[in-house]
């Protein structure tokens, strides 16, 4: 049955959080008219675009990791001409820990390597340098890092209300929250997405649900393997208000079922100014679902980041305030952080359906939403995303 002029699209994107409004945005400099779908309301706390700040940063041990990290720098640049509010706090990035040790970071030493293949400027740094310059104390000897100076502090909530407005004021894209995909039929080229508000037609689907990826593309009968991390988040109150730190991650090994690798940030305005921001880069209890998510971080990982901050921050007092958890998928794919690819093969009309999935992809938001445009509109990329593919053996039929 014909669906009205107002119900067809040239794109339907699924899922209105960060990728989702980067890709809503970069279609609509296309002209594309596009409908972007989130399941709860925008801007909300319940998926990966979850919390106000994330790390902007450089280093990675895989050179294409790092040319990813420069290739979106023009893209922050441009997105920030929209808003005159800063997105991109520029406090440096420093790396430190074991050297030995491989994270879901991936590893200084190899970072180091990397940087140098692309001629990107560092600092090599000891231990007793990390504590003179950063404020860290009571480090091991054995221990070394990195600093880069254009690592930043991203104004997240800043930069999802800068994605949405600018999707808000053009012509050819339309939101609709409070909009689950229930239902994906397909009549001959054309796809139909049902949601609560109707039955939505397009040629292209672009995929971008975060964590809630296979709750869509079990419509379409295949699933991703992946791991579901419900990440904990505290505050903690600066003792010293003169005290400010870089972006920084810490590589370490594990102690028990500590996983022992932490992150943190400096102060910022945009929200908690008195405090600094410290989390555990790991989960006691991964989740096999999306759905066992819960709004209240794991205590043991709060005590364990609470004693590493007493242990080994100065200037801070070791309470933790303002907790929160983000909910965020990972690919049990080895050395496959961010998937992005069309759907395999066997399912219909599987090039006119764009997926991106799982992995820490905040820092390359406006870029995504240019990739995911050109994947659905020009069928390939100008970036090269070949790290980046699933490779269809990974896919799994449902």
């Amino acid at each position: 049955m014909a669906q009205p002029a107002d119900h067809h699209f040239d794109v339907i994107v699924v899922g209105g959080g960060a990728i989702g409004l980067s890709t809503g945005y970069h279609l609509g400099k296309r002209k594309a008219k596009t409908l972007v779908l989130e399941q709860f309301n925008f801007k909300n706390q319940l998926g990966s675009s979850a919390g106000v700040s994330r790390q902007y940063r450089i280093p990675y041990p895989e050179e294409y990791m790092v040319q990813m990290a420069l290739d979106a720098q023009p893209y922050w640049d441009e997105l920030q001409t929209l808003t005159p509010k800063t997105l991109l706090d520029k406090v440096g990035t420093l790396w430190f820990g074991d050297p030995s040790v491989h994270s879901t970071e991936g590893n200084i030493a190899e970072a180091e390597q990397a940087l140098k293949a692309l001629s990107v400027p560092y600092t090599s740094l000891t231990a007793k340098e990390i504590e003179s310059q950063y404020h860290f104390r009571n480090l091991p000897d054995t221990y070394t890092g990195l600093f880069q100076a254009d690592g930043a502090s991203i104004d997240f909530r800043a930069t999802i209300e800068t994605l949405y407005q600018a999707c808000e004021r053009d012509p050819y894209t339309t939101l609709h929250e409070e909009s689950p995909v229930t239902a994906i039929g397909q009549d001959g080229k054309l796809f139909n997405v049902t949601t609560p508000k109707g039955v939505f037609t397009s040629e292209k689907l672009v995929l971008v649900p975060g964590p809630y990826i296979d709750s869509v593309i079990n419509l379409l009968g295949f699933t991703i393997e992946a791991t579901y991390w419900n990440m904990s988040s505290a505050y903690f109150k600066k003792t010293d208000p003169k005290i400010q730190y870089p972006t920084w991650f810490v590589f370490q090994n594990a102690i028990g079922s500590n996983g022992n690798q932490f992150y943190g940030f400096p102060g910022v305005v945009w929200d908690h100014p008195e405090y600094i921001r410290v989390a555990p880069d790991f989960v006691i209890d991964p989740l096999t679902s999306p759905e066992q998510r819960t709004l209240v971080p794991n205590p043991k990982e709060l005590a364990y980041t609470s004693e590493w901050v007493s242990e080994h921050m100065t200037g801070l007092d070791p309470t933790p305030y303002f907790t929160s958890t983000c909910l965020i998928a990972l690919s049990k794919i080895a050395n496959k952080e961010l998937l992005i690819d069309f759907a395999p093969p066997y399912v219909p009309n599987h090039h006119n359906i764009v997926v991106y999935a799982t992995g820490w992809a905040a820092k390359f938001t406006p870029f995504l939403g240019k990739i995911l445009t050109e994947l659905a509109l020009d069928g390939h990329s100008t970036f090269d995303i070949s790290p980046f593919k699933l490779g269809y053996n990974y896919f799994k039929a449902i």
